[in-house]
């Protein structure tokens, strides 16, 4: 049941008579921030070579097209001109080059070699490192280095089509303008070596790539460094003979490159002894340098690049952290929910076990109610067919349908009206307390039908002095739909079997409006329901618990509520509820720093219920986004199995509530669409609840539409709609 306490008016008007609908801040705020990640997230993969990449290599072709000035000629190929030329490096000048990086653990090794040494070299940077690791190609050309090109993403160039190259490049070059504000004439394709191996496939891409103004580097010596073959074996690779000058190929990048950091040491010093010089490569050639410093718009867009990459890998690392954290929840709170409920399952279902002296004195059944008249008679019948004494107080908050008429009219035993105008639903039920005759009072909603025995087995634990508050068995009554079956999982699994464990844990959240049970005096201690939240049942929940008060789940008192049937409606309720949820916790928050039992539900109860009904949940769907992510992008494999792992550990804590419960295994069988849609549905509900009070916002209460299709197994309540078979149905 859900009173409102105002109603919205009408919504501005276009003209020409249309309404102007517009996407409410709380619905684009959501939206803009699933953009967003996903903006970054698409980012991230981008720049680490998991979209778009492409891992091929071309076999070795014939070389009848090359010009044999290039096949014989050196390691430094100008087609820039049109006239193709290869340049050797002049006697005792060596060339260190080092492609595939920057890395953030072995490129800074190797610049601090070169430094000590004081020696130069050439970093042939990819994009995608360049951009991740921007500092250390500012290093670099700091250093006195020279930069050249190795593409962005590493293909082989000569298996891509001419966009796809341009695209290498600029985005290569876009890369180190934001990174070190320069551009580069220099260049190094992907998975080359010698110019004498320059083949049919590769030497138009030579030729294209001269057009665009680059020079294209190979090498003379290739020291094999990524075979890791040992440091005596990369610095006898890397030696040229005869004192002539030459181009050395290592790397910074794509491994462990310790080997190649301790070679690079004893290489330099035992070729600096033997008169060799170690510098760039435009000033071994006595050219102009390779850099030109990038302005205006060019320098705005590398910027810009780069600060989008850095935001993406931070805001990555950020979401792979949630993820850690919300598998941690969420296995946690599986393992809690099965350890615990099982203890309490043992503990309430000893032969011997007995909360004290059994209750049998009459009780106060509340019954607020705002325009039920489809399922108030249910409701009331269902009231009078209990097997304990009670009294039932129907109280029509401001109705317009009729509902209190409904009643009256039924004249039943032991059944009042009281009326009020539109207030809400906590002042109902206060309203009702005032004019209750008994010391316990159970409350439900206009909505739910009660088994003949759930006012019984609901009140027993008050035999229990200390117990001041007791939840009862929510159960879905419309479940025959896909929505509704969907809702009885999570009734049956997520609140029930929550409440097993909370009980254990002596910190219940929440005593479901449905069906539970109070102390007067317990209400009166605190002040009875209060409308500082939308959660009016959480919060006086809390507030027990604050007091001193024992709340307990009794499994046995079983209630039949109507479940939202339509995703708006569904919306609209567990909107409500967790936006009130949060204002509860709110509320409650000095009970962290109390003593006595308010601080225990403090420093116990408010963490769980914070960490499992707000953190888990809110942080949940990056379990999907990284599904998402790992189908499409990879490992597709390792994604499926994982999920199917989590998705294994849910279904055996639903098989087990289930047992618990004595509910039929069927409806499990859609369990995982639920996994897929529904709960898909409720974390952006919640995500608009962050929203809703990070902002300041207001919700009013909304008015859920009735059915009255649900009634007692095996037609107990009398029903309009048709008979049941042994459950509930819709």
């Amino acid at each position: 049941m859900a009173s409102r306490t105002s109603r919205p008016g009408p919504a501005p008007r276009a003209r020409g008579g249309s309404r102007r609908r517009r996407l409410p801040l709380r619905l684009l705020l959501p939206l803009l921030v699933l953009v967003a990640l996903m903006a970054m997230l698409m980012l991230r993969g981008y720049v680490h070579s998991e979209i778009l990449a492409d891992h091929r290599v071309g076999p070795p072709a014939a070389n009848d097209r090359v010009p044999k000035d290039i096949l014989k000629g050196g390691p430094v190929i100008d087609t820039r001109d049109g006239k193709p030329a290869g340049l050797e490096l002049p006697d005792h000048e060596l060339v260190l080059t080092f492609d595939d990086g920057p890395d953030p653990m072995w490129t800074p090794k190797v610049l601090d070699v070169l430094k000590k040494h004081e020696a130069h070299a050439v970093f042939f940077i990819t994009g995608t490192m360049a951009s991740r690791h921007p500092d250390l190609v500012q290093r670099m050309v700091d250093e006195g280095h020279e930069i050249g090109l190795h593409t962005f993403n590493h293909p082989d160039l000569s298996l891509q089509s001419k966009s796809r190259i341009d695209w290498e490049l600029s985005q290569n070059q876009l890369a180190l303008a934001g990174a070190a504000g320069i551009r580069t004439s220099l260049f190094r394709p992907p998975y080359s070596s010698f110019a004498h191996v320059m083949d049919n496939k590769s030497w138009p891409v030579t030729e294209y790539i001269g057009s665009k103004g680059y020079i294209t580097i190979v090498n003379d010596t290739d020291s094999e460094d990524w075979r890791r073959p040992g440091v005596e074996k990369i610095i006898s690779n890397a030696t040229p003979k005869n004192g002539e000058g030459a181009i050395v190929l290592m790397h910074d990048s794509g491994g462990d490159r310790s080997q190649t950091v301790a070679a690079l040491d004893r290489f330099i010093t035992g070729l600096k002894d033997q008169g060799y010089r170690f510098d760039t490569l435009t000033a071994a050639l006595d050219a102009p340098s390779a850099h030109t410093p990038v302005a205006g718009l060019e320098a705005v867009k590398g910027e810009a690049w780069v600060f989008l990459v850095q935001a993406s890998e931070k805001i990555t690392g950020v979401l792979v952290a949630g993820l850690a954290v919300v598998g941690v929840l969420v296995f946690g709170r599986l393992g809690l929910m099965l350890i615990l409920s099982v203890a309490h399952a043992r503990r309430v279902r000893r032969r011997n076990f007995s909360w004290g002296t059994p209750v049998t004195e009459p009780v106060s059944v509340l019954v607020p109610a705002y325009n039920e008249a489809k399922c108030i008679e249910q409701t009331v019948r269902s009231l009078v067919a209990s097997d304990h004494p009670i009294e039932v107080l129907v109280i029509d908050d401001g109705s317009s349908d009729g509902t209190a008429r409904i009643v009256e009219n039924l004249g039943l035993p032991g059944v009042r009206v009281v009326r009020q105008l539109n207030a809400g639903k906590p002042a109902a039920l206060n309203r009702g307390i005032a004019n209750a005759r008994h010391d316990i009072i159970v409350m439900m909603d206009g909505d739910t039908v009660f088994e003949p025995t759930t006012v019984r087995e609901l009140v027993q634990p008050f035999g229990d002095p200390r117990v001041g508050a007791v939840a009862g068995n929510a159960k879905v009554g419309n479940r025959d739909s896909l929505i509704g079956a969907w809702q009885h999982i999570e009734y049956v699994m997520g609140f029930n079997l929550d409440r097993r464990m909370y009980d254990v844990l002596r910190c219940m959240p929440t005593i479901p409006g449905a069906v539970g049970a109070f102390r007067r005096s317990a209400l009166e201690r605190v002040g009875g329901m209060s409308d500082d939240t939308l959660a009016e049942d959480t919060d006086i929940t809390m507030a027990l618990h604050r007091d001193g008060w024992h709340v307990v789940y009794a499994e046995k008192a079983i209630a039949w509520t109507e479940a939202p049937e339509s995703v708006q409606q569904l919306w609209s309720q567990r909107y409500r509820w967790s936006y009130g949820t949060m204002q509860a916790i709110w509320k409650h928050r000095r009970a962290l720093v109390d003593r006595g039992p308010s601080g225990r539900f403090g420093r116990v109860g408010l963490p769980l219920v914070s960490m499992f009904m707000v953190v888990a949940p809110l942080l949940a769907p990056l379990i999907d986004v990284f599904l998402l992510y790992g189908l499409v992008f990879g490992p597709t494999e390792k994604t499926i199995g994982a999920w199917l792992g989590v998705l294994a550990v849910q279904g055996v804590c639903a098989a087990y509530a289930f047992h618990l419960d004595k509910e039929r295994m069927t409806h499990l069988i859609s369990l995982p669409l639920q996994q897929l849609l529904y709960r898909q549905l409720m974390y952006v509900v919640l995500l608009q609840s962050w929203i809703t009070a990070l902002t300041g916002g207001r919700l009013r209460w909304q008015k859920l539409r009735r059915t009255g299709a649900v009634g007692l197994p095996g037609g107990g309540s009398p029903t309009p709609q048709r008979q049941m078979d042994g459950r509930p149905v819709a």
